[in-house]
Parts: C-alpha cells; sequence; structure tokens
C-alpha cells in the first residue's frame, strides 16, 4: 500500500467543456425537455445549472465578488444552503434558450478552465469539501470536486438523451476524487481494513487513514464497476451490483457514501 497523492485535474476542463458544447449541439428539441435522474430537472436544467455554477465559480472566486445573502442563508446547513443557490439558478435560467445556454458554456467555460489553471494547487481552498469531512480543503481537491460535478452532470444529460458515456480519461480521476469520501463515510464505523475495488483501482482503509493498494487480511472487500460506482455516489437509486467477501456489515458505510452535496 502507499499514501493517496494529489489529484491533478485542471488540464481537464477546457476538454470536459468541449464535450458539454458538442452533446448541448447535438440535441433535438424534444431531447432538451427530457427528463433526468436529477429531481425533476430536465435535460436543460442540467445544462443551466453548469452554467450557474460556472458563473458563481467566476464571480466569487476568480473576482472576488460576494453576493448578498439573508441572515438565515444556513438555517438549513451548508446543504440547504447550496440546494436553495441551485434551485434559484436554475429556477432564472429557464427564461434563457438553448442556443443562448451554449453560447454561454463556449464563452465561460474556457474562463472557468484559464482561472483553475493559475491556482496554487497547495494553497487553501476557498470552499472546503464537505462530503469528505474537511473543513478547510487544498485547490487540488476543490478544483479535483469541480471536475466530478461538471462530468457527473454531464453524464446525466448523456444518460437522459441515449449519448455514449464519457469515460476514457474522465472516469478514473473522477473515482479517485470520490473516494476521498470514504474514511468520512465510516467515521462510525468499527472494524477494518476495508478494502475497495473499483475496476482497476484498489484502495484500503486502514485505521480511519485511506491508501492505495489492498490491505492484508481485510475485514471486507467490496467491489463495483466504475459504471456502477460514479452513480451509486451521486445519489442515484441503482441496484450497487456490488461483489462483498468478509463482513457485510461493513459494507454498508461504502454502498451508502455519497461524494456530491
Amino acid at each position: 500500500m502507499r499514501a493517496v497523492e494529489p489529484i491533478h485535474v485542471t488540464h481537464l476542463f477546457a476538454p470536459l467543456n468541449d464535450e458539454l458544447i458538442a452533446l448541448l449541439r447535438s440535441l433535438t428539441p424534444e431531447e432538451w425537455n427530457a427528463p433526468t435522474v436529477a429531481g425533476a430537472w430536465t435535460v436543460k436544467d442540467v445544462a443551466a445549472h453548469l452554467l450557474d455554477t460556472e458563473l458563481r465559480r467566476l464571480s466569487m472566486h476568480r473576482d472576488g465578488y460576494e453576493p448578498p445573502l439573508p441572515p438565515d442563508a444556513f438555517a438549513n446547513g451548508i446543504s440547504g444552503f447550496v440546494n436553495g443557490m441551485n434551485a434559484d439558478g436554475v429556477a432564472l435560467l429557464r427564461r434563457v434558450s438553448p442556443a443562448l445556454l451554449i453560447d454561454l458554456h463556449a464563452r465561460y467555460g474556457p474562463q472557468m478552465a484559464e482561472f483553475f489553471a493559475t491556482l496554487d494547487p497547495f494553497a487553501a481552498a476557498k470552499w472546503s469539501v464537505s462530503w469528505a469531512g474537511e473543513e478547510g480543503s487544498q485547490n487540488w481537491f476543490d478544483v479535483a470536486r469541480e471536475l466530478t460535478e461538471r462530468w457527473h452532470h454531464q453524464q446525466q444529460i448523456r444518460d437522459a438523451t441515449g449519448r455514449p458515456a464519457l469515460y476514457d480519461r474522465y472516469l478514473a480521476p473522477v473515482l479517485e476524487t470520490f473516494v476521498r469520501a470514504v474514511p468520512f463515510a465510516y467515521r462510525e464505523a468499527e472494524g477494518g481494513p476495508v478494502v475497495l475495488r473499483i475496476d482497476e483501482g484498489v484502495w484500503s482503509l486502514v485505521e480511519g487513514k485511506l491508501y492505495v493498494g489492498a490491505a492484508e487480511s481485510p475485514s471486507v472487500t467490496v467491489g463495483l464497476t466504475g459504471d456502477v460506482a460514479w452513480r451509486l455516489f451521486t445519489r442515484q437509486k441503482i441496484d450497487p451490483r456490488a461483489v462483498v467477501e468478509g463482513d457485510a456489515r461493513l459494507a454498508e458505510p461504502l454502498l451508502k457514501m455519497v461524494a456530491i452535496i
């Protein structure tokens, strides 16, 4: 085993945005209104959400703009605050045409990619990665988290419209980011070690710390395919079809783990 290392993904934002634009340009009017697994959001709503988060990142992080917030903004915790912002952003962009959404993604997607490339990966991030239990994160983790958001929402559009999955160079770093939630998922569990196998990747949780590679004499080993793992960790209600060897009780935190807000 070896310690997990930082994940550097800034080079993936520009090509991922190009893929998104090509995807959106290929959609028919009917496909823009197709339902997705993202709650009540349609394909257009998911595309709008991606634009909204892009604009927020550039406004608040790059430009240092802090929008006014009501006194009770965090009354329902960070998740409630984020969900409220997401809902407001999508509602506002419902008045924007698909053509304009595409144009805005083409304009601001590259700007976000360029901004991420300017960040010191080991400096303190503006936002911590709460689903990993961190109260303070480094930029590399915040940026990797942003990649998982942009990738998995594009996958939701692809699934909803019958387009091919975009795995090649993206799925591996997305999964490598998601598994950083494992220690937090097991914060109240007793027992171990726990070994997780996803396609060719292997990670182990030993005494609350995550490692690359398989621990000796694990209490449980859980095997997932990459196609299932990313859906499971982003709250899709699917059969995990997990291969569990050992203490099935210790597999439960992993199979209930969520790596999004």
